[in-house]
């Protein structure tokens, strides 16, 4: 039997979210999770989110789809803009749109790091700032970033992905320090190795595909799903004491 008081707790009934990047994969996955958890959605990309729309609006939701290039911060006032009138408030952020570019470090081009830090951090950071002027003034919200596990390890062949994300965890720290006290909760996901278009170069190279899972406790890459749990906490009440901290969805492997 279900326990009406514990399900209160993760009850997003009412509430709007917003989910940068929500088209495919780990995007999706949370936009999804909340929309079951009660929240009606918005996703912001470049790429259209006809799937997530009809799943979300399948789930009795309301669902906008808001145009938007985050390799500049030009379009963010307009994002949160179209939200609060789409869908008449935002009560949840989801920072979740990202680029990743490989090439070894002495290679390295200053295209591909100045693309994946504007998107990855540049972009997330002045989303933060406009949903959180938001929220100050309202009472309060959730701000989700999605982190990686280089935000803990340094990585190989990526140097602007993991200073990016390393940017996140940093950033998710500040914005609790300076936000705490009026009532916006801001949090990280940590993905591990998730089944997604990001992670499609390992996953072929069979080599390497392998030594990951080998270090994976739970022995399987992980699926856009994996992450619902954990965002429907930190989108919730149940984590109205939570704040500042990254929360690793890994299969166990930052514990090996």
């Amino acid at each position: 039997m279900s326990n009406p008081v514990s399900n209160a707790l993760f009850d997003l009934t009412g509430k709007v979210a917003l989910v940068t990047g929500g088209n495919t994969g780990l995007g999706q996955g949370v936009a999804l999770a909340l929309a079951q958890a009660g929240a009606d959605i918005a996703v912001a990309g470049i790429v259209p989110a006809e799937d997530t729309a009809a799943q979300v609006r399948a789930l009795g939701r309301r669902f906008i789809d808001i145009q938007a290039n985050l390799m500049s911060v030009e379009p963010i006032a307009r994002i949160v803009e179209e939200t609060l009138s789409g869908l008449g408030g935002l009560d949840i952020l989801v920072n979740n749109a990202g680029l990743i570019r490989r090439a070894d470090a002495v290679d390295f081009s200053e295209q591909d790091w100045d693309d994946v830090m504007n998107v990855n951090i540049k972009s997330a950071f002045f989303m933060c700032q406009a949903a959180g002027k938001h929220f100050i003034a309202n009472g309060g919200g959730k701000i989700i970033n999605i982190a990686s596990m280089l935000s803990f390890q340094g990585g190989i062949r990526v140097p602007s992905y993991t200073a990016s994300k390393s940017g996140i965890a940093g950033i998710t720290r500040l914005l609790a320090n300076e936000w705490g006290a009026k009532g916006v909760n801001i949090n990280a996901i940590a993905p591990g190795y998730m089944a997604t278009d990001n992670t499609a170069q390992l996953r072929a190279d069979a080599e390497r595909s392998k030594a990951i899972l080998d270090r994976i406790p739970a022995g399987r890459w992980g699926e856009p799903g994996d992450l619902a749990g954990a965002a429907i906490f930190l989108a919730s009440r149940a984590s109205d004491y939570v704040n500042g901290a990254i929360i690793p969805v890994d299969g166990g492997w930052l514990a090996r």
